[in-house]
């Protein structure tokens, strides 16, 4: 055997042993991330998180999720947004990252490219600038779904700011909110990523002495209607997604307010 030869060999087995030596760390790191993922938050109310259909919960610092593998995205991202969390920081916008705390695998931002829609954030970035990491935390990609830019630039993001505007004025409020993984849908991407037809918001404040619910039911398209002319009951989100949004609520109250579809206590001014 020649020496060019057994260079070969010898360098073939060094770039083998570090390949195998990336992996172990990448898979420490995903299992790692994944028992993070599965962790009890911090500074959250988990009390309104609603029941999975998917099995698949994750826990970030921020916010909460179920994933559904079938339709590469989260079914609900649940959040508790805060008087204190509304901030007008502007952290540097960082690059969409896959979410390995999903054990079946949160699809690839490489499906929405040049795919004609945003990649739609569930957890707003707008709603966790009170810290970088919280603000960074949202531009996991189990936090996205496919929207149409003039839909996420336009009457969604108007009820962003409403939902802020609540925070606010209400001293917090928790809020769910994706897409409706129902019907027939487009896809897009290698992954078939699900183009939802519609997406919901609901909304519960428990903070000012008497707990009152609204619920959002938006198709999938820019609108100039006003916003009170979108809110449907929590039944009737509950009956489009399978969801149960707050079981841990006492069952009179959960069904008293989960029927009505009066907007009644939401300021809209």
């Amino acid at each position: 055997m020649n020496k060019r030869t057994i260079y070969a060999i010898v360098g073939l087995v060094i770039v083998l042993a570090v390949y195998a030596f990336e992996y172990f760390l990448g898979e420490e790191e995903k299992a790692e991330i994944i028992t993070q993922g599965q962790a009890t938050k911090t500074n959250t109310n988990e009390y309104f998180l609603p029941t999975s259909t998917t099995g698949q919960i994750v826990h970030h610092e921020g916010y909460s999720l179920s994933y559904n593998e079938t339709h590469e995205q989260a079914e609900w991202v649940a959040y508790e947004l805060k008087k204190t969390h509304l901030s007008s920081t502007n952290h540097k916008r960082p690059y969409f990252e896959i979410d390995k705390a999903v054990k079946t695998g949160a699809a690839s931002w490489r499906n929405y490219k040049n795919s004609g829609y945003d990649r739609g954030h569930l957890c707003p970035a707008g709603d966790r600038r009170y810290t970088k990491k919280a603000h960074d935390e949202t531009f996991l990609t189990s936090n996205i779904s496919p929207q149409e830019h003039q839909f996420n630039s336009g009457i969604w993001n108007t009820l962003e700011q409403k939902v802020r505007y609540w925070a606010r004025k209400y001293d917090g409020v928790y809020v769910v909110t994706g897409g409706v993984l129902k019907g027939n849908m487009k896809d897009i991407g290698k992954e078939h990523v699900s183009v939802p037809n519609q997406f919901y918001k609901v909304l519960i404040d428990n903070n000012t002495g008497k707990t009152k619910m609204i619920a959002f039911l938006m198709p999938h398209k820019n609108s100039n209607k006003p916003l009170y002319k979108f809110v449907v009951s929590v039944d009737e989100v509950e009956a489009l997604t399978g969801i149960d949004f707050f079981p841990e609520l006492e069952d009179e109250l959960e069904d008293k307010l989960e029927a009505s579809s009066s907007y009644k206590g939401w300021s809209f001014n």
